[in-house]
Parts: C-alpha cells; structure tokens; sequence
C-alpha cells in the first residue's frame, strides 16, 4: 500500500487507534460539530476589492445555509468558526463577521502565517490583533472573566515544526500560545507536510520537551475528569484512508475543498475516526473558504447545491441512524464541551500585555 510523504510520522499513531477501537468498539452518546476556516479573503495576492466580494458572498450566503440547516438537539442552527490572519487585518474585512458573530452564526478566532519570529515580535502582534478584535469588532470568547483565543497556524507550521524552520521560526510557540490566553490548537492535521504530529484521532495536552521544536508531537489525551494535563490543548480533526476499488487509498483529514467536497462516505468515515472524550466524540473539519474554488463547493452556485447544507443533512441523518445526539459547535462551543467531561480547565492570559480587555460580547 503507498501512503503519501512523511506517513512514517502519522501512521503509526493510527494504526495503535484504529486497533484500540476495533478492540474497544466504544458507544458514542453525543457528537459535537466544528467547522474551522482558515478564513484568508486576500489569499492569493487579490486586490481588496476582490477580498471585499469573497467577505460579501459569505455574508449574503450563510445565513441562509444556516437557517436552513437541521437544528440539533438543542434547536441550535450550526455555528461557523472564521481563523482570521493576523497579517491580513482589515477593519472592513473585519467587520461582516462579526455582525454574523453577533446573529449567532459564526465566531471569530486567530489565524497567522509568519516567519523568523521571536517571542518578543509574536506576544506584540498577538496582543494587538486580540486587542484589536475586541476594542474594534466585539469579538473573541470571555472565559471565567477572562479573554481567550482559539488558534490555527498558518501554513501548518506549528511550534516551529518545519524541519527547515521556515514559516514560523518561534520554538516554544506552544508555551506562548498557552500564556497569551490560546484555549486550544486547531492546526492539526496537516498531512502530508513534515509538521504533521505522531498524534492524530485525539484531543490532548501537549507535553514535548521545553526548548526544542514541534511540542505537540508528544501528549496525554484528554480523559473524563482528568483537567489539565500539558501546555495547550490540540483539538485535532479526524485521519484515516479512504479505499477505492482499483485504486490506491486517499488520506482523510477532515479538509473540505474544491477537489474534496462533503460526501455521505466522508461523513460515514468522519464517525468513525473523529476524536472521543468518553463517550462524545468531537469532529472538526476544516477548510480555506474565502477562495472562489472552494467557496463554490461550500456556499453553492447557480448550478451547485451547497456542499455544507448537504453536509449538515448528512450529519443529521446518519447521527439519527446512529442513535447520536447532534450538537452544532463553534470552535469554543467544543472547547466548552470538552472542559465539561475533563473538569475545570483554566484558559486565560499570563502575560502583562494582554491585561486590561473590556469584557466581550461573549460570555460563556
């Protein structure tokens, strides 16, 4: 069987997963559904007159997705995490997300591509995008009092996880991240980049060696009753293979694109690979939906129905077929729900420049 590049790093730790469930077969009594954007409207070096029509689009179009959409079990509408780019900051571009934020809809959390950073220039440019998030837009999670982000990497290069260093050049990012006020990772997978972790099917705690790269490659999962156990928490998506008949198997990693849209055998394969925490399981997709290609197989076109409506009927289908319990999540929603099995965990800025936000607009 040919696995991609770099499946030496992945592989095993899915083997060791799929063996323990097929031993364990465990009952899933609730799923929990989170769709992270690596939300990027100036991707591609468009002018800001194209980043405005692909913000637009959205705006126009998603609400209407999800009104649309089956509510679960809480009569909820499903909840769309936006990772905006740190580097990519527009108030303008800015703005049409949180008014969906503030419908209910969407949520907005942090997202940055950067290279030959150091701790001091990465703390200056977390604190003042967050402050300007909250000062400027209302935005981003208050946790027990206290302002909290969630976080994707750009260009999957966490924790400085490239072998060559590019695209990030900052060791110990992870301990950073955890002191900024970061609640959790949502950079993983990445197959099949070199900065892909040993990890995979899992949320867990990071627990790599201080002063050397790539933290998250070592972990403790996180348990029912088990708090904190490491630096940051990894709410990782689901990897497995994909067989096909005469052909060699394709790697799942719950990314949702032009050339990969939602099917029922993705969503079948997601149930059955996707993180457990106890009995609930907490399945995170992901995506770069600002760009036209994949915003046609997410939105619609004329000619297209929504690859996210049928989506969200296929979750709610096979969850009934099931006998699951369907919860729509934003990316905090699910790190909430995971606090509730694990006890208390105690997200929230350490450092000095982060101190002093005004309350937000959420409260959980």
């Amino acid at each position: 069987m040919n696995l991609p590049r770099h499946a030496e790093l992945w592989f095993p730790g899915y083997f060791r997963d799929r063996t323990r469930r097929l031993i364990q077969r465990p009952k899933v009594r609730r799923l929990w559904v989170a769709i992270t954007d690596h939300y990027e409207p100036l991707c591609q070096k468009v002018s800001m007159e194209v980043a405005l029509q692909r913000v637009a689009r959205w705006q126009h179009l998603w609400p209407r997705i999800a009104d649309a959409a089956p509510r679960d079990a809480q009569g909820k509408r499903p909840r769309y995490s936006f990772f905006y780019p740190q580097e990519e900051y527009k108030a303008e571009l800015l703005q049409p997300l949180a008014e969906m934020t503030q419908q209910g809809i969407g949520d907005v959390e942090v997202h940055i591509h950067h290279r030959d950073e150091t701790p001091e220039s990465f703390i200056r440019k977390m604190s003042d995008f967050c402050r300007c998030l909250r000062n400027d837009h209302g935005l981003l999670n208050d946790h027990r009092g206290r302002m909290v982000f969630g976080f994707i990497h750009g260009n999957w290069a966490l924790d400085n996880s490239r072998p060559d260093g590019l695209d990030c050049g900052l060791t110990g990012e992870i301990e950073l991240l955890r002191d900024l006020g970061c609640y959790a990772d949502f950079t993983m997978p990445s197959i099949p980049s070199p900065t892909q972790g040993r990890i995979v099917n899992q949320v867990y705690w990071c627990t790599g060696t201080p002063g050397r790269p790539k933290a998250f490659d070592r972990g403790i999962e996180a348990s029912v009753g088990g708090g904190s156990r490491g630096d940051l928490l990894m709410i990782t998506g689901p990897v497995g293979l994909r067989f096909r008949k005469g052909r060699a198997p394709r790697v799942e990693m719950g990314e949702i694109a032009h050339n990969d849209p939602p099917t029922l055998e993705r969503v079948r394969l997601w149930l059955d690979h996707a993180p457990l925490v106890g009995d609930e399981m907490f399945l995170k997709v992901h995506t770069h939906g600002a760009r036209e290609d994949n915003a046609d197989v997410l939105l619609g076109t004329e000619t297209r129905a929504s690859g996210l409506a049928e989506m969200f009927r296929w979750l709610h289908e096979e969850t009934g077929r099931r006998g699951i319990e369907l919860r729509w999540a934003s990316a905090y929603d699910m790190f909430c729900a995971i606090e509730e099995l694990t006890g208390p965990l105690s997200p929230g800025s350490r450092l000095p420049e982060m101190a002093g936000f005004p309350s937000g607009v959420h409260q959980p």
